[in-house]
């Protein structure tokens, strides 16, 4: 197995695995970006985001890629320059292999190679065997903290109905 920084030729096998994590996330219809908007987004002169690959070599000696660390750069006003982990996908098939815990160990060295000053990242409630994985290497789960989102329908009804009632 080799870890190594993602490239545009991955993003067919990369958008594949974010899919496997929605259909586990019991999201299976939440996806909607394609191969041209990773591409477009992860490869232009201000990248999005970065990614991580895991790729093995196949039975028919062929690379697979068969896990990812997604991630990017925010700025915390208390902190300064954080990592945040959107996504860590290894294959449904592939897992109990230590591929989750080699891309996470690279998503760790990243950050102290940009000397960041922290790792955000969210875990589902019922994902207890991630909780008990981030734990058990010093991660915190916040179980204080709430995540707060607006879809594309919320931002549109909050301009269109909501904007001037405050």
């Amino acid at each position: 197995m080799n870890i190594r920084v993602g490239q545009k030729e991955d993003m067919a096998s990369v958008l594949k695995l974010i899919q496997e994590l929605a259909d586990f996330e019991k999201e299976p219809d939440a996806v909607i970006i394609t191969v041209e908007d990773l591409i477009r987004d992860g490869f232009g002169e201000q990248p999005l985001f970065h990614v991580f690959v895991a790729e093995t070599d196949s039975n028919s000696n062929n690379k697979e890629i068969v896990g990812i660390a997604f991630y990017y750069y925010r700025y915390s006003t208390w902190k300064g320059k954080i990592i945040h982990l959107e996504d860590l996908v290894v294959k449904h098939d592939r897992r109990g292999q230590g591929i989750g815990y080699a891309l996470y160990s690279e998503i760790m060295k990243q950050a102290q190679r940009d000397n960041v000053k922290r790792i955000d990242w969210n875990v589902l409630d019922w994902n207890t065997p991630a909780i008990d994985f981030y734990e058990k290497t010093g991660a915190k789960v916040l179980k204080e903290w709430h995540v707060a989102q607006m879809d594309e329908a919320g931002i549109a009804d909050f301009i269109e109905n909501r904007l001037k009632q405050y």
